[in-house]
């Protein structure tokens, strides 16, 4: 088994608490380049190659996370309606004193809402809790509600009736780009045959273990970028001995490799985590795995216990791959 259960301690909320912030430089930078570095959406926006992932910060905790992590040279952070957050995510911009304009926002919209009038008022609901004017990035959360998550009915119409409201702010400015997430090849092509928009991103599970490879080249082939959430498996990868002994050789750490193997394949890694620490190891990836290294990674077994995650239908619900690669 490449993974096993591990103790989650190392991410949860307030996990930074006692820490003594001197290890840090009094800047708090992060010295790499990384986020400085961004890659082009379809519609020409430059988004930051690296973002902080905010699932399961509470609300009164994210404004000091995303403080912390825009201190430190972050200008990506994504959030969602689903995660009761915004309010937070919005304070903690608002904190930082960087411009707003020099940090990419990403929400989502709630993975029920599939009626135009709903998704349009959702919209200006975040829009209302973030205290912006504007929404870097906004998603589709899922294409089936979680409670049906993977199961029966693509609720087609449903994502087309909420993509059409998408495409209504994006043309009004109140969103710079629009996309999706947990979305299948099939779901996408939904969207492509009644859009009048393309999808510029899709959001999806993507780490060492269990790498869609089908869906990352469907998306690339029509240039939708592939984000990554929980690229270090919610915590899982670091109690492989096989990534450890590859973090080993390269002198970083087991979250560094699974952050640099998905930035090498293109993907956009979003890890979350509220410790500071981590925070700058996250950003600190200076560095490129072997062509060997990289297969063996992109070889790894799927056997992965998410622990208490696998509650919840992303990790519970495996998806089928629609091509054998």
């Amino acid at each position: 088994m490449f993974f096993a259960m591990v103790d989650r301690c190392f991410d949860q909320p307030g996990g930074a608490a006692g820490i003594d912030r001197s290890r840090l430089d009094h800047k708090s930078q992060v010295a790499n380049m990384i986020l400085d570095e961004t890659f082009t959406l379809a519609n020409g926006v430059q988004i930051p190659k690296l973002g902080l992932g905010t699932w399961q910060i509470p609300d009164e905790e994210v404004s000091r996370v995303v403080h912390d992590a825009i201190a430190m040279g972050y200008r990506h952070v994504d959030t969602a309606q689903a995660y009761d957050n915004e309010r937070g995510v919005g304070q903690g911009l608002r904190e930082s004193g960087v411009d707003r304009d020099r940090v990419f926002v990403t929400t989502k919209l709630a993975a029920e809402c599939k009626t135009f009038a709903d998704a349009r008022d959702r919209i200006d609901a975040s829009l209302k809790a973030l205290g912006l004017d504007h929404i870097d990035l906004m998603l589709i959360h899922s294409p089936q509600p979680w409670t049906t998550f993977r199961e029966g009915d693509r609720f087609f119409e449903g994502n087309r009736e909420a993509w059409r409201a998408l495409e209504e702010a994006y043309a009004s400015g109140k969103l710079r780009a629009i996309g999706v997430s947990n979305f299948e090849a099939v779901d996408l092509d939904n969207l492509f045959e009644s859009g009048t928009v393309a999808p510029m991103v899709n959001q999806v599970l993507a780490h060492v273990g269990n790498t869609p490879f089908d869906l990352i080249d469907h998306c690339q082939s029509r240039d939708i970028l592939l984000e990554a959430y929980s690229p270090v498996a919610h915590g899982a990868a670091l109690q492989s001995k096989k990534l450890a002994h590859i973090a080993e050789r390269y002198g970083v750490t087991i979250a560094q490799v699974c952050i640099r193997y998905c930035l090498q394949l293109g993907l956009l890694p979003l890890p979350k985590t509220s410790n500071i620490i981590h925070l700058r190891d996250n950003a600190d990836i200076d560095f490129a795995l072997s062509e060997d290294d990289m297969s063996i990674l992109e070889n790894a077994g799927s056997e992965i216990d998410y622990g208490e995650a696998s509650s919840f239908p992303v990790f519970a619900k495996k998806r089928t791959p629609q091509v054998d690669r």
